[in-house]
């Protein structure tokens, strides 16, 4: 599922293409992109035909739009194979679009969504820490790339976990953005193994694993992303090439660039996790 760099990618586009533009009409041809609007797809279509979109945000990996009622906020859910492109009326519709939301440039903002788990919901904001945020957002801590990221705050709350430190970096209630892909690379520019508890860990060693979380979502950000296939692409339709820049995921037994050793893949939360088993040795059990 898109991470944090890959939804500031199609934020961004939105910004560029969507924002300032007046919605002059919704079709929706698919009840599953509209399921968390519980009201149902006339009233998501109604309520945002005549608003004019005036910005485009994020959270972690949450990703909405705000309107010049200052009201609502559509949420957008990319779920696993969700697009957000724009494109003219008249190109040739993909056999996936569910939703299309035609603006008042002539463009067309269409949600193509494969495998339909992804949707559109419309949601009041609401106040939270100075910050108006969707109400189904309000849970979510901020991310390492918010400039009111309180880095001391988070330290504090991850150290205070019992938790594996992979499955606190995970938690988006103590920071946001960071899924299975950014947390193994951090977890391995870190030098930590995503098994250790995450309260046994030192404060600076901490710091230093938010460091590389930093870093690696800034170098993922600049390549445009991670695509392993043709399903995550930004608002032109274009793919991210920060898989050609992964250290560990998904290179099971490929050298560590570090020190040679093999990485190793292990089950983890229904998932894989991916380590370099000399870089980040396993922690001793008790």
């Amino acid at each position: 599922m898109p991470e944090l760099p890959e939804v500031e990618v199609v934020r961004r586009g939105l910004a560029e293409h969507v924002v300032g533009r007046v919605v002059e009409s919704v079709a929706i041809t698919h009840p599953r992109s509209v399921r968390r609007h519980l009201e149902g797809a006339a009233d998501l279509a109604g309520r945002l035909t005549g608003l004019k979109v005036e910005s485009a945000e994020r959270r972690g990996k949450f990703l909405w739009l705000t309107f010049d009622d200052h009201e609502v906020a559509l949420v957008v859910h990319l779920g696993m194979s969700g697009q957000m492109l724009v494109q003219p009326a008249d190109a040739p519709l993909q056999k996936h679009a569910h939703i299309r939301a035609t603006l008042g440039d002539g463009t067309q903002l269409r949600f193509v969504d494969q495998r339909t788990f992804g949707g559109w919901a419309l949601a009041p904001l609401v106040e939270v820490d100075g910050t108006l945020l969707p109400e189904p957002v309000a849970h979510i801590a901020r991310d390492p790339l918010d400039p009111r990221f309180e880095v001391d705050a988070v330290i504090a709350a991850i150290r205070g976990k019992q938790s594996e430190i992979k499955r606190v970096l995970l938690d988006q209630g103590v920071v946001s953005g960071i899924g299975n892909i950014y947390a193994d690379e951090s977890l391995w520019r870190a030098k930590i193994n995503g098994g250790r508890p995450a309260s046994g860990l030192s404060r600076p060693a901490v710091r230093g694993l938010l460091d590389a979380v930093g870093s690696v979502m800034g170098a993922a950000l600049a390549a445009g992303g991670t695509s392993f296939d043709a399903l995550y692409v930004n608002v032109n339709g274009q793919s991210g090439y920060f898989e050609r820049s992964l250290a560990v995921y998904g290179r099971e037994n490929e050298p560590c660039g570090r020190c040679g050793a093999p990485i190793t893949r292990e089950r983890f939360m229904n998932r894989s996790s991916y380590t370099c088993p000399r870089c980040q040795p396993k922690p001793r059990r008790a």
